[in-house]
């Protein structure tokens, strides 16, 4: 048998050129807003290979369609590995994961201020040296004040502040990248050219050639059926800014209530679509569906609908909202063509009509004391503040600003005494080294609480 790829299922595009490696099979899924991981096994005659050829570096695999076409899963090699050869041939291992990953591999404290999250995120991505990624939102956000990156990688970072935001993504792969689209509704997701709709055929032992779905199973549960939040503006300390969203559900105990605080806003316009978005994010899960098939052109992000079902109102359109891969290719001992390959899927789906949101499940980061930083301000001034007394700082951690009057949010400072038009007040200068606690401990609000003295700003 020749060592190539013409008539196979499953085609592997790497760096090493065409017919150095086959794939015998690969495992592995992918989720609305969650990376993607696909395990390859592949054979070679070359059993010397160097791995460092390949990690870190693009591969795809190409799945024939049955109208002709091609699906491709694209990826960069995040492990690669050799096992005991298998007779003639060499046996590798290979993990592809998206680009995305490689943030989980890096890490920073940083600043950003002004910026909407879509802005911070786009940002991270394109320092990082990433462009494959596209847009797809559906509304403005709004403008975060003050955001900080805190002794976090850059994954976790854009993870938390899309959970934030009700922002997830998902991949379109082609055959020499992957892109990564930012969505937030239905409109960001469509049906594939042949899978706009998809029958469901009773799993037996007739051979049918059209793709088809043949397994099915329906899931309910019990989830909150409110979410009620609240925050503080000290700007206007007697305004009400509590909100609730609620989406109960018919059935017994489906109306239960979250409650939570801080919000983290100030408005509450914002504060309704937080709400929403975390309500609606544990509503995904009331209800999911799962497939089996062997529709080799659906993954996560498509949408299709299901057709020759039993149960009447199951024939909708769903959006599929995780996907899991098994393909075994035909053995090269026995020389067999396309016929003798498998692909299985397993789709995880939800109602097209529900919003999907992600889980916050990401780890956000606590600042576990207080920290000094430096007072800054414009060059030549001594003090620099406003109308609430704040001041701005320099954080010992921050690499990238430059110690000036945009290096920080405006700050609160604590005072010995404060009430309405008496007490004390003594504001920090600039270069004086000041002590800052955060608020709950989030790096996104600080709050001055003490001033030291240094070796440059001495005891008098």
């Amino acid at each position: 048998m020749l060592f190539n790829q013409t008539s196979r299922l499953a085609k592997i595009t790497s760096p090493l050129g065409p017919d150095v490696l086959l794939l015998n099979q690969m495992g592995g899924g992918e989720e609305l807003g969650r990376l993607f991981a696909y395990e390859l096994q592949l054979t070679s005659l070359d059993a010397n290979i160097d791995l460092n050829q390949l990690l870190g570096k693009p591969m795809s695999v190409g799945v024939q369609l049955a109208d002709g076409g091609e699906r491709h899963f694209h990826g960069i090699v995040a492990q690669c590995s050799q096992s005991i050869d298998q007779g003639q041939f060499a046996s590798y291992q290979v993990t592809l994961r998206p680009w995305l990953w490689l943030l989980s591999r890096t890490s920073d404290c940083r600043i950003f201020q002004n910026l909407s999250i879509p802005q911070i995120i786009k940002q991270v991505f394109r320092d990082l040296g990433f462009s494959d990624f596209e847009d797809a939102l559906s509304r403005p956000y709004r403008e975060w004040e003050y955001c900080v990156q805190y002794r976090e990688t850059s994954f976790d970072f854009v993870s938390r502040l899309m959970e934030q935001e009700g922002i997830y993504y998902f991949f379109r792969h082609e055959q020499d990248r992957h892109v990564l689209v930012l969505a937030d509704a239905y409109g960001a997701h469509a049906t594939v050219p042949g899978y706009v709709s998809i029958p469901y055929y009773p799993k037996d032992e007739q051979q049918r050639e059209r793709d088809h779905l043949y397994n099915w199973h329906l899931a309910q549960q019990v989830q909150p059926g409110s979410l009620e939040l609240n925050d503080y503006d000290f700007q206007r300390p007697s305004a009400s800014i509590d909100v609730r969203s609620a989406m109960p559900r018919p059935h017994a105990a489906g109306d239960y209530p979250l409650y939570d605080y801080p919000g983290t806003y100030v408005q509450s316009a914002d504060g309704e679509h937080y709400a929403r978005t975390r309500i609606e994010a544990l509503q995904t899960l009331h209800e999911q569906i799962e497939f089996n098939g062997n529709a080799r052109g659906l993954g996560s992000g498509h949408l299709f609908s299901l057709t020759g079902f039993s149960r009447q109102d199951q024939n909708r359109e769903y959006l599929i909202v995780g996907c899991r891969y098994y393909i075994v290719q035909e053995s090269l001992e026995s020389g067999g063509g396309s016929s003798s390959a498998q692909f299985d899927s397993s789709l995880t789906c939800i109602d097209a009509q529900q919003s999907f949101r992600p889980l916050a499940n990401t780890y956000r980061p606590i600042v576990k004391g207080p920290q000094t930083a430096l007072v800054v301000g414009p060059k030549g001034e001594e003090i620099w503040t406003d109308q609430y007394g704040r001041v701005k700082v320099h954080f010992y951690w921050d690499r990238h600003d430059q110690s000036n009057e945009n290096s920080s949010c405006w700050i609160r400072v604590s005072q010995s005494w404060a009430g309405k038009n008496w007490g004390s007040m003594q504001i920090p200068r600039i270069g004086q080294e000041v002590i800052v606690s955060f608020l709950e401990g989030d790096p996104d609000r600080p709050i001055i609480t003490g001033r030291v003295y240094n070796a440059e700003q001495t005891v008098p």
